[in-house]
């Protein structure tokens, strides 16, 4: 959670254009998680249980994925990194919304609290936070973050029906996807010219996706679910300080109650 924190200054120190990025970040880390998988042995033809069913499924996962990397990355420099990490967070509470849109599931009342909760500490930030320069934070990039969110949930939905596949093995299939997805892309907005600023952009496809997905599936299965969503809360935590004190970025008393509001009420271990 807290490499996720310093996503964004990698992304914006690389200099490189939202889809340049994530073109890396799928390339060295689906190369990396894939190396990881065979070297496991998940690769190998005895342990490669996934028929088409699950492929396309795992690809229409990988679309997801990377398109929302692609939003989250491109909302950085239209607001701030902290503001578009807290915004991004809303996306739990999307993930109930698609559930039960899709698949019937059941809202409660308290997700509906806290979806008003969330969204209206949205709507403070909004009004309240400011971005470069100290300008007004611009309504595009929180814009960008929320479907950056609807994006993940989307992939997270995918996910939980795609359980039965190792996640290491199921992140490589979707990186590969978005690689080949992202490829043309470079056309207009190809990589950085400097050794700098590809060199960032190993370390995010190396260090802050193929480490740290190793790092984040070892840990789940091990960690009580009240303790996974209370580590949560480092991520977002992580992001603000980063934006605070590398790109000094001033927090508002009204961007900092809807900050509060909506890590509350998005990241909030739930009561059974």
């Amino acid at each position: 959670m807290a490499l996720s924190g310093t996503i964004g200054a990698v992304v914006l120190e690389s200099g490189a254009d939202a889809p340049a990025v994530a073109f890396a970040r799928c390339l060295v880390g689906g190369l990396l998680l894939a190396l990881w998988s065979a070297a496991r042995g998940w690769l190998r033809p005895r342990a490669w249980t996934i028929g088409r069913a699950d492929l396309g499924l795992a690809v229409l996962g990988g679309v997801l994925l990377v398109g929302n990397w692609v939003l989250l990355f491109a909302s950085y420099a239209l607001s701030s990194i902290s503001v578009s990490t807290v915004v991004y967070h809303t996306q739990p509470l999307l993930l109930v919304g698609l559930a039960a849109v899709l698949l019937g599931e059941r809202v409660t009342r308290g997700h509906l609290v806290r979806a008003v909760v969330a969204f209206g500490g949205v709507a403070l930030i909004s009004l309240g936070a400011s971005g470069a320069g100290g300008q007004p934070v611009g309504l595009a990039g929180i814009a960008l973050a929320l479907g950056a969110a609807a994006l993940y949930a989307g992939a997270s939905l995918v996910a939980k029906r795609l359980a039965h596949i190792r996640p290491h093995l199921l992140a490589a299939i979707q990186l590969t996807a978005g690689t080949v997805l992202l490829a043309p892309a470079l056309l207009v907005t190809p990589l950085p010219g400097s050794t700098e600023g590809l060199l960032w952009l190993v370390l995010l496809g190396s260090v802050h996706t193929a480490l740290m997905y190793v790092l984040m599936y070892g840990s789940i299965g091990r960690l009580p679910t009240g303790t996974v969503a209370l580590l949560s809360y480092v991520y977002p935590v992580v992001a603000v300080v980063v934006d605070v004190l590398a790109y000094g970025h001033r927090i508002t008393a009204t961007e900092a109650v809807g900050m509060a509001a909506v890590l509350v009420a998005a990241l909030a271990p739930r009561r059974r």
